[in-house]
């Protein structure tokens, strides 16, 4: 870890007036994050997104990384990982969101790379038959053999019993909280987190002493649903911020499940109204997870595919979707280099070879029984 780089990364993130986007877009154009710090006005203000007013927050807090120097001394003695957007090993999923965050922290040892991740949350106000619904869907999981990452975000009712399940049933689990790792909130849940720590981790973009505010949930929000593969709603009212994270992952292409509930029950009509707009699948049990995201579950083997029975171009693509695990097409045409009729050509004739799959929306994974090595 570059101390002296980590102040500026925290440091920038700091600055009144600059989202995700236009954070990375004065990184490209200055050449680095410290970089940023020492660019001039009229430079500053040639780049796109970037006006008089931002320039003149980013002109005025040039001295605002020697701030952090505590912040990073407090990150170092407590053991705490750093994941920089630019980083190899910041997570596949995370990296192709617009608002992705610039870096977060992780206290915890898990490994994001190639791993089924699912979210689960739900309303606060929990009934005993949504918890009951979101054990039995995690011991499903469990025993299913996939042993998917369970997300989720800390909080009372559906978010802790998930977690809890997951520790109960041998999954990892990982949390995303909407303050610093200065606290645990609720505090109620301390020795819940501590237990994460272990089988999972706990992950934050807040900083210590960051304001306790609403829209720090929000933006914890768009992490636990863009961290995913798909998203489960159990048991929600018809507003509540489960709905928000339903939202999110659809406006990111990515899947969402609701449990369905009785239509005199308060807190079935927002997961209810998610299946009538079908902006979610209903769920039933985890076999309806497998089905939609097309995970295969005693299905007879296939004859395992050589690496050196693909074509040149093919074991370009072969080695893109290993790194990368799942992606959709545009990902690959940026990194092989390929037009997107010329990729399209290639992943069908692929998927004739049993080498790759085609999932829901569009995305495409290394088949099971392709041996690259």
């Amino acid at each position: 870890m570059n101390s002296e780089n980590l102040k500026y990364k925290i440091a920038l993130a700091q600055i009144p007036g600059l989202g995700p986007v236009n954070t990375k877009n004065l990184i490209s154009y200055c050449g680095g994050v410290k970089e940023v710090f020492e660019a001039k006005k009229n430079e500053l203000l040639k780049i796109p997104g970037i006006g008089k007013l931002t320039a003149k927050n980013i002109l005025q807090n040039k001295n605002l990384p020697e701030n952090f120097e505590n912040e990073v001394k407090f990150i170092k003695k407590n053991g705490i990982r750093v994941y920089f957007y630019l980083d190899d090993n910041y997570p596949f999923l995370l990296k192709q969101l617009p608002d992705a965050p610039l870096f977060f922290f992780q206290k915890g040892n898990i490994n994001f790379t190639g791993r089924k991740i699912l979210s689960i949350v739900g309303t606060r106000n929990a009934t005993a038959n949504g918890k009951n619904i979101c054990e039995n869907l995690i011991k499903e999981l469990s025993e299913s053999g996939h042993n998917p990452i369970i997300v989720s975000g800390l909080a009372f009712g559906i978010d802790i019993c998930a977690h809890k399940a997951a520790l109960k049933y041998g999954l990892e689990t990982v949390s995303v909280l909407a303050h610093g790792f200065d606290r645990i909130y609720p505090a109620k849940h301390k020795n819940t987190a501590s237990e994460i720590i272990k089988q999972g981790a706990l992950i934050t973009e807040f900083i210590r002493n960051s304001k306790f505010e609403r829209q720090n949930f929000l933006k914890r929000n768009r992490i636990i649903a863009g961290l995913s593969h798909a998203s489960i709603i159990i048991e929600s009212a018809a507003k509540g911020g489960s709905l928000v994270t339903a939202d999110i992952a659809n406006s990111y292409d990515r899947d969402v499940f609701a449990v369905p509930g009785r239509l005199d029950d308060k807190y079935s009509e927002g997961t209810n109204r998610l299946i009538k707009t079908h902006k979610a699948f209903l769920l039933q049990s985890a076999k309806d997870i497998e089905y939609i995201l097309n995970w295969e579950q005693n299905i007879k083997p296939k004859q395992q595919v050589l690496f050196a029975e693909l074509s040149e171009e093919e074991k370009k693509i072969a080695e893109i979707l290993q790194k990368t695990g799942k992606t959709g097409i545009d990902y690959i045409c940026k990194e092989s280099g390929f037009n997107s009729a010329k990729i399209s050509a290639l992943l069908l004739e692929m998927e004739f070879k049993n080498a790759v799959r085609c999932l829901p929306g569009k995305v495409f994974e290394l088949a099971g029984n392709i041996n690259i090595k």
